[in-house]
This record gives C-alpha cells, structure tokens and sequence, in this order.
C-alpha cells in the first residue's frame, strides 16, 4: 500500500483495551470459524475467557483448540455455555445450524449473540424461537474486515435486550473498539449493517468508475487516488479501498465480492418489503453480478474495479 495510504478499515491502529484485572472469565462458545470468526475466538481467548468452538470442517477447530480453544463434538455442546457467540456465512446457514428448536430447547446457555450479516427478516424469526425457550437474542453484526478483527477493533452494532448485551460486553470489549446500542429490536442491528454495506459497496463502484475514466484519459490511478483522499474524500475507505484499486490488488480478500454481493441482495429484500426504492443497488447488484461472472467472487470486495475498466 502506497505510504500514507491506511487500510479500508476502522481505526484498526487504536490500542486494544484489556478486560480489568478481576473481572471474571465468561465460558463462551462459539460457532463459525471462517476468517473473522478465527480472529474473533483469538481475542476472547487472548482477553482470558474460556472458549469452546465448534465448526462444520475440522481443521478450523483444530487450529484454535491448539491455541486454547476447546473443541465441541456437538452443537448442543456450544449451548452449554454461558453465552454463545456465532459467526456465519447467511441466513441459509444460520437458520439450518441454529434455528433449531430441539438445539434450543435443551440449551442452558443464558444467550446466543449472532454477529453474521443477516436478514431483518431471520433476526425477528430468530428472536422470537430463542425467546419462545428462555434463549436471549441478540443481533450484533460488525464493522470491520479481518485485520480488524485481528486487532480487537471491530465495531459492533448491537440490538436486543439491554440485560443481554450487559451480560455478553466483556465479550465485545475483547472482540470490539466501541459497541453500538440500536435498541431493544434485534433486527434494527441488521438493518444498520445492510444500510452501511450498501455505502461502502456505492462508494466502492464509484470510485471505481472514476478510476476507470481516469485512466482512459491518461490519468494515473495512484495520482487520482492521492488528490481524492488528500482533499473531498480523506478516510479509510477510499484510501483503502482506492490503494486496492490503483494497484489492482485484491488478493488475499479482508471481505470476499461473493460476500458484498450478498449484502447488496439483503439491502434490496429489505427495501422491498419496506417499499422504499433503491435503484442504485439494482444497479450495484448487476455490477457485482458481472464481477462474479468474470471469475473475482473470492478476490475482494474492491475487485468490482475490474468490471468498470472491462466495460
């Protein structure tokens, strides 16, 4: 990354706080252990809470029990715990694995807190099935990318009831630099999150663009990108992402084009039932499509460069 550039990231240089000394160790279990979910287990193993993991392939589990995790054999093991902190891919996912009354009905966890980016719809499903057997629900979806997670400097924009997010904040100071209450409704976090991504993901495509006409007019990238964010738009994202884009860098992936194409559909959904139009994303959503089509849904998310410099 060009110097002076900083990560597409949120403040991930803050210095990390660490639990006082005393406070007591949560037995947590977690569930999904993909990128954010392995940096994620790593800080509250790190901030000393006791953390079993449990992952539909092995070598995940394998990786963190050797760094002190403990492994579950079952899911019903993971809602043993005192809370249960998931991480997973979409609704699909969370509801085969979670909403499950028969997982629920025998757990004795005081809590499950979802952290994946998921619909409206499947938090107010969610809420209402842990409810109907005494499991707290919350919704906390996060800001960040990998390295962040790496770092304990997500923010974490949680919704549920006030007791629970009490309970689980030692979890999120691990985990988070500040933790954002949006209420006692699950579904406001997934919500607030859909509504962030579908920024980023306009702010990305527009960038994007501009590169592209940049550069058929024989203007560097790099140059571009240096008065862009030295002026209008100084931040994170467009120096972050625009390095990405400049440099047409877009391995290893901090946040997966499949995943933010992902993201724009909720965002859609969500209007849809809300009767709110959104034509940008419909215009966002064929651009991913296309990005997809040509082969970077597994680069990352700033990848979407490629279709504006194709077309």
């Amino acid at each position: 990354m060009p110097p002076g550039h900083r990560s597409p990231q949120y403040d991930h240089d803050r210095p990390h706080r660490h639990r006082e000394q005393g406070a007591t160790a949560v037995q947590v279990g977690f569930v999904g252990l993909g990128a954010m979910g392995r940096e994620m287990t790593r800080r509250l193993l790190a901030a000393g809470h006791s953390v079993q993991v449990w992952n539909r392939s092995r070598p995940a589990v394998d990786t963190l029990v050797a760094e002190g995790a403990r492994p579950a054999g079952q899911l019903a093991d993971v809602f043993a715990n005192e809370a249960v902190v998931s991480m997973l891919a979409d609704d699909h996912a969370v509801e085969s694995l979670l909403l499950d009354a028969r997982l629920l009905e025998s757990a004795s966890t005081a809590v499950h807190v979802n952290m994946a980016t998921v619909s409206p719809g499947l938090a107010r499903r969610a809420a209402a099935l842990h409810a109907s057997h005494g499991v707290g629900y919350l919704a906390a979806p996060v800001l960040g990318r990998t390295d962040v997670a790496a770092a304990g400097n997500l923010n974490i924009l949680a919704a549920g009831a006030d007791p629970d997010i009490d309970r689980v904040e030692p979890l999120f100071e691990a985990m988070g630099r500040k933790t954002w209450r949006l209420g006692t409704r699950p579904e406001a976090a997934n919500v607030a999150k859909i509504c962030v991504n579908f920024m980023l993901t306009s702010a990305i495509e527009s960038l994007s663009e501009a590169t592209a006409l940049a550069e058929a007019n024989g203007l560097a990238a790099g140059d571009l990108l240096d008065l862009v964010t030295g002026t209008v738009f100084p931040g994170p994202v467009y120096a972050g992402y625009g390095a990405m884009i400049a440099e047409r860098r877009y391995e290893p992936a901090g946040f997966r084009l499949a995943l933010g194409r992902k993201d724009v559909g909720l965002a859609l959904d969500t209007a849809a039932a809300a009767q709110v139009p959104l034509p940008l994303a419909e215009l966002l959503r064929e651009a991913l499509d296309q990005a997809i089509t040509a082969g970077h849904a597994d680069h990352d998310l700033a990848a979407l460069a490629e279709t504006s410099r194709h077309r």
